[in-house]
């Protein structure tokens, strides 16, 4: 049997803390969310390896739980203050708004799978996590009714970051977002809105799973 607590101080010290995780309210809340919630019943033995884990059956559109080490990073690049709102969008099963959870006021998390959203409200109260409200939609429409967020997190890389996403975004607050071309190697970039200006900082370069829904329209060819 899988002792799933060593499993998860493993995962913090080998996969998050060697990619310049430091900040430790973010190593804390990895090490206290059980990733083997997430993940299906036949992959929970491997919950915490060193890779993406399939979410979806055979034959549906593939989705990944997020490996910890990335997703630790773009966590720690929101600087998330305890009096803040967030939106997780592409939130799968919920894993990562249980970490976000522990970070933030108040975490609305978005799918646009029902079933995928239909569990995370399940491992989501199991775990009583009570600030994160799961709603299904559009992932690049994020979801207007909780909106102004002073934090965007997408869980996955895009090619283009939705207007609808930007109108959504506190003065002040941050979109993290992974942005590159078809699944390459992109830029994990924080966007900052001031005023009516929203700018974007690329901070380093990874590779990870592409979302649908945000994909570049195709330019004009000759």
């Amino acid at each position: 049997m899988v002792d799933f607590a060593t499993a998860r101080a493993t995962m913090v010290d080998c996969q998050i803390r060697p990619v310049d995780v430091t900040d430790y309210d973010v190593l804390d809340a990895f090490a206290a969310v059980p990733r083997e919630t997430f993940v299906p019943e036949a992959l929970k033995p491997l919950a915490y390896i060193d890779e993406d884990m399939l979410l979806t059956a055979p034959g549906e559109p593939a989705r990944y739980l997020m490996e910890a080490g990335p997703l630790a990073r773009l966590v720690q690049l929101a600087d998330i203050l305890p009096n803040e709102s967030v939106l997780d969008v592409g939130c799968g099963t919920g894993y990562a708004a249980a970490i976000l959870s522990r970070l933030a006021a108040s975490v609305t998390a978005v799918d646009e799978n029902a079933v995928l959203a239909g569990q995370a409200r399940s491992n989501l109260a199991g775990l009583g996590a009570s600030n994160v409200e799961v709603v299904v939609g559009p992932l690049a429409a994020g979801w207007l009714a909780k909106a102004p967020y002073d934090v965007i997190l997408i869980e996955g890389a895009v090619e283009v970051l939705p207007d609808a996403l930007i109108a959504q975004l506190a003065e002040g607050g941050r979109i993290i977002a992974v942005v590159g071309s078809r699944g390459l190697a992109a830029k994990a970039t924080v966007y900052t809105r001031s005023g009516e200006s929203v700018s974007g900082r690329p901070v380093f370069n990874t590779h990870i799973r592409s979302l649908p829904g945000f994909s570049a329209s195709p330019g004009f060819v000759f």
